[in-house]
């Protein structure tokens, strides 16, 4: 007779192994109903014994309990964007760049995937069970989101064993979250039903489901997810990025049924006309289609720029248009002096959000198409979150419509505006804007940089309009007494304020330079900086050369980074923020070594340390470990069961170590 642990062991297992034949296989073995019947005993037993509770017990897709906030954490690869392409050329062009830069001639393979119209996550397994779940964020930094998660259906919280094959050791694994279209109907008729306001599209509830605090709230969504690619990997002898997807669906995870792999250029352009044809009679959104080549160790050799991989595209779909009319035109001025002229349009519904503003990006494009204030317009999304205007529909023209003419004095300060010939951005340069000013601000206190709580648009605002900001360094001086005076906020909140800014003290050396708000350095550049020069004052006496010969920094970067250290009021203002006791935490990585600019790949089991360990030993000294064996690969650090890549490291002629010569080496 069993046991209530072995009971309750079994009832796991047959419910793990029923969701994968369910949800992946779409081959269920057993009705609604019997499934059912296991679940309630399962949750019964755990009921009665709540010392034999498992986080990834199948019973955990109910729902934990409410947090009082999302944690965050840093992603172990950045979840970089991709760029995009809007015509067949774009693809062509796509295509010969990457030939190009691999210096080889003939066809390349590509995969082409759906692109989702949903949420980007990424998912962390330890030996085969899930330990946490993550937003993209802004593509370094994600919400951790894992209770929620864990109520997906679709979402393995164990992994599937295949073939005798061992579970990974650690596999972060990523994927799209999606409401199918569908599942957003019914959604928004119980909403209805329930006097609540319905979701604008799929792709907002989606992420406004994921981001519950409460995630029995979560439990109740009908969340979907497909996997479509991983980050850090270890114990997976894969060559081909479809080789992993495929590896990815023995493992229990739900790949996408309309991806077509390994094609070529020209079959992938006929491949993205039928998604095209067939999207709107598909269960979910797509808004697109993703290009990636397909060979992993060509995907490592072209690497990726700050913002996006080379070897990836987005093959984005005809954007969704509505025809609408410009109410007036008004100038927004950013933390960069940029003036942006943005129209304020007759709310109009588009593709299910209610646009109401759209873009003009720059004078240039005004003039370009001829866009006055009064117009009858086309504006369309494109799957961004910004709308932009296309064209005015002259045959609408009444003979009342105004031209628009760029200020010659910023709309906040009054000083005159510049615009440079090598750009067609015009520029307030006064570096005490309260525009920029309180830009600027906002941006030091987000979430990626500092991440003070309580620092949102109208306190910066009020802050700074009240005299007691004039500069991000000023944060660091605020009075308590003083901030209980202002409007709306007491004691408490003056307190909370302090509390927040005092906590934030401690930071990364990556987020201390995002936060300075150079231009063009984003969360990913920060990071390479960081890394390279590990504290401020090599990055501040780094010369313009330096900086050009750091991969993923290119000339334009490298200017804008020496530029903004060498203006003298930035530097007093660094001083006054170190001066305040923020401390930048040690997170750095030696320039030279041992190992200095050596590649190495790990594989099979080692005998004397862990992977994990190798890797950070071999970065210490100043090397580099990819996943995959190529040309460009110096050493193959080999334990026991090495798999296919010891066999590609000889047929390339990559010298082949073991933990011996390994220690021999270091």
């Amino acid at each position: 007779m069993q046991t209530t642990i072995e009971k309750i062991e079994s009832l796991r297992k047959s419910l793990h192994h029923h969701n994968y034949r369910y949800y992946v296989l779409d081959d269920p073995e057993v009705s609604d109903a019997e499934y059912d019947r296991m679940m309630q005993e399962l949750i019964a037993l755990e009921t009665a014994h709540p010392e034999l509770a498992s986080p990834d017990s199948p019973s955990a897709r109910v729902g934990a309990a409410p947090l009082d906030k999302f944690g965050s954490v840093r992603h172990s690869v950045p979840m970089l964007s991709l760029d995009n392409g809007f015509q067949d050329a774009d693809i062509a062009e796509f295509d010969q760049r990457i030939r190009r830069n691999l210096g080889i001639g003939g066809e390349r393979l590509y995969t082409a995937e759906p692109k989702m119209d949903g949420l980007a996550v990424e998912l962390v397994y330890e030996n085969g069970r899930l330990i946490m779940a993550s937003t993209r964020g802004d593509g370094v930094t994600g919400e951790v989101i894992t209770s929620n998660v864990r109520t997906i259906r679709s979402v393995p919280l164990v992994l599937h064993e295949h073939a005798g094959q061992p579970l990974p050791a650690l596999l972060e694994v990523r994927g799209e979250v999606f409401i199918g279209v569908e599942s957003f109907k019914k959604l928004n008729v119980r909403r209805a039903g329930a006097d609540l306001p319905p979701f604008a599209n799929p792709r907002n509830a989606a992420a406004g489901s994921l981001r519950q605090l409460d995630p029995r709230v979560t439990a109740k969504r009908p969340l979907e997810i497909f996997f479509y690619g991983v980050g850090v990997f270890e114990n997976l002898a894969v060559n081909s990025h479809w080789e992993m997807l495929e590896t990815l669906g023995h493992l229990g995870f739900r790949i996408n049924p309309l991806i077509r792999p390994k094609i070529r250029i020209g079959e992938v352009l006929e491949y993205y006309r039928e998604l095209s044809e067939k999207r709107h009679t598909l269960p979910y959104d797509i808004d697109g289609m993703v290009i990636k080549l397909d060979d992993l160790s060509l995907q490592q050799q072209l690497g990726a720029t700050s913002r996006s991989p080379r070897w990836a595209i987005a093959y984005k779909f005809a954007a969704v248009q509505e025809t609408t009319r410009i109410l007036n035109i008004d100038v927004q001025v950013g933390r960069t002096g940029a003036l942006t002229p943005v129209a304020h349009l007759d709310p109009v519904s588009i593709a299910g959000v209610t646009v109401s503003r759209a873009t003009l990006h720059n004078a240039d494009e005004i003039e370009r198409k001829d866009i006055r204030i009064g117009d009858t317009v086309l504006v369309q999304r494109a799957g961004d979150v910004i709308p932009e205007v296309v064209k005015a529909i002259e045959s609408k023209r009444t003979g009342a419509e105004e031209k628009f003419q760029m200020p010659k004095n910023c709309p906040v300060c009054g000083s005159q505006v510049m615009v440079n010939e090598d750009e067609a951005v015009s520029r307030c340069n006064n570096m005490n804007c309260p525009a920029q000013i309180k830009a600027r601000i906002r941006h030091f206190a987000s979430k990626g940089a500092f991440d003070v709580d309580g620092m949102g648009i109208k306190r910066v605002e009020q802050l700074v309009d009240q005299g007691m900001l004039a500069s991000y360094a000023d944060i660091f001086h605020l009075d308590e007494a003083e901030l209980r005076g202002l409007e709306r906020m007491g004691q408490k909140s003056a307190k909370n304020l302090i509390t927040a800014i005092e906590n934030s003290k401690k930071i990364s050396p990556g987020r201390f330079l995002y936060a300075l708000g150079i231009r063009h350095v984003g969360e990913n550049v920060a990071e390479i900086l960081a890394k390279k020069f590990g504290d401020i004052g090599a990055l501040l006496s780094a010369k313009l050369a330096d900086l050009e010969g750091i991969e993923g920094i290119g000339p334009e970067i490298a200017q804008s980074i020496r530029h903004f250290f060498v203006q003298e009021e930035n530097q007093h203002t660094i001083r006054r923020i170190l001066d305040s006791g923020v401390e930048i935490l040690t997170e750095t990585e030696p320039q030279t070594g041992g190992l200095d600019g050596k590649v190495f790949v790990l594989t099979g089991t080692l005998e004397n340390m862990t992977r994990s360990q190798a890797k950070k030993m071999i970065e210490a000294a100043g090397g580099k470990v990819t996943s995959a064996v190529s040309r460009n690969t110096d050493y193959l650090l080999a334990g026991k069961s090495p798999g296919s890549k010891l066999e590609k490291a000889r047929k390339l002629g990559v010298e082949v170590i073991d933990d011996e010569a390994f220690g021999n080496l270091m």
